[in-house]
């Protein structure tokens, strides 16, 4: 199903380069406290990736899972002050008044059209391979670790269609992190442009 929306959906996250984006605890240590590694050669790109510092101030709103949600809280401080964040969760009860507890994919669309909503931070894995399947990501960056932990939590998962990708832009940093960033081909516009 396609819905209809002014807002730009964007994914931007960290995997180790099987796939993962936590262990199968939610852990990040391999990410947040890698273990010291070998020397990486210096990778230089004329169109380098969106960093954090520019990119989280750009978004107005995040809508996350319950897993990440209760991720973040394990965090020194609630890091997204200022921003309309979005959990969706079947189960999640809180008073937490930072946070809107939606239920249903349907329910963030409605909270996020309520909310005027313009750019959208997706993160965490079931969340994004949900909006993924509705056609409601725009953009995808991750942040590819030189790391592989053989099982975890998968960033992708079943999709009933292909997704085509367009590079933006790439770039390698000092630990090795391999940066990338995608503008996702809208099904809708794939549709639109096919019928032509």
């Amino acid at each position: 199903m396609t819905y209809r929306r002014d807002w730009t959906g964007r994914v931007f996250i960290g995997a180790s380069l099987d796939g993962f984006i936590a262990r199968r605890d939610g852990e990040i240590d391999w990410l947040t406290d890698p273990a010291p590694g070998p020397h990486h050669t210096t990778v230089t790109s004329s169109t380098e990736v969106e960093g954090w510092e520019t990119f989280f101030p750009s978004i107005d709103h995040l809508v996350m899972g319950r897993g990440t949600y209760e991720k973040v809280l394990t965090f020194d401080g609630w890091p997204y002050d200022g921003k309309r964040v979005i959990v969706m969760s079947t189960k999640l009860e809180s008073d937490d008044d930072r946070i809107t507890i939606v239920r249903s994919l349907d329910d963030a669309q409605r909270a996020l059209a309520a909310s005027g909503a313009q750019q959208v931070y997706v993160d965490g894995g079931t969340v994004i391979q949900e909006f993924l399947r509705a056609d409601l990501i725009d953009e995808i960056s991750i942040g590819w670790a030189p790391v592989l932990i053989g099982t975890g939590l998968p960033l992708f998962g079943f999709l009933d269609r292909d997704i085509q990708l367009s590079l933006v832009a790439t770039n390698a940093s000092t630990s090795g992190m391999v940066h990338v960033t995608y503008a996702v081909h809208r099904h809708a516009d794939i549709a639109t442009h096919q019928s032509r």
